[in-house]
């Protein structure tokens, strides 16, 4: 039997990896401006390229990797150009990828550090219908020279709970990428929305 196909990541998995690294790091030190994600041009269909590059660039064989129910199909792919392990146990995952159209983002389950480690908690990188036709949400916090506005579309609309909740454990709690098409956008847990989503 032939095995199923697999499709390219990174032409140049040494200068397009770093420069996707790069600006993902840009994007969660300047929390909720959207960035453009380099690099992965053919990602798999349904998987969005600046997703696909973030996770490509973020994990390896040593960070747990959980993929929400929409997103299981991508794990073949993500296994093979990372090297991390897939795991079923949301807990235990250091990097998560969420559909969040299909699946929901429900920051509660994922690992949140503990006191001795905060750095053991997971990032999620949520794949959104869009940044920008959105309600709108403000934010504050470290990176930010005042406040930062955001319309992301398809956030949960519990959000701003979920996410206060999630601020309130701070330097605990996750932090979160969005990502639509080419772009992304990053909630370091140290962010606060001072306005919107309820």
């Amino acid at each position: 039997m032939t095995p199923p196909r697999l499709e390219a990541g990174f032409a140049d998995p040494v200068i397009e990896g770093q420069a996707a690294f790069r600006a993902t790091m840009d994007a969660m030190a300047r929390p909720g401006r959207i960035v453009v994600l380099p690099g992965v041009r053919t990602a798999p269909e349904g998987l969005a390229p600046a997703a696909c590059a973030a996770i490509l660039a973020l994990c390896d064989f040593e960070t747990p990797l959980w993929l929400s129910p929409a997103m299981a199909a991508h794990g073949p792919y993500l296994r093979f150009h990372t090297g991390a392990p897939l795991t079923a146990d949301v807990a235990a995952a250091a990097f998560a990828l969420v559909d969040a159209a299909q699946d929901g983002i429900d920051l509660a389950r994922f690992a949140q550090g503990v006191p001795a480690y905060p750095d053991r908690s997971a990032t999620i990188v949520a794949q959104m219908p869009s940044l920008r036709d959105g309600a709108p949400l403000v934010i504050a916090g470290p990176g930010i020279a005042a406040t930062q506005d955001m319309r992301v579309a398809g956030l949960p609309a519990d959000f701003a709970r979920q996410w206060a909740a999630n601020r309130a454990s701070f330097p605990l709690g996750v932090d979160l990428i969005l990502a639509a098409g080419d772009e992304a956008l990053a909630l370091p847990r140290s962010a606060r929305i001072i306005e919107g989503n309820g």
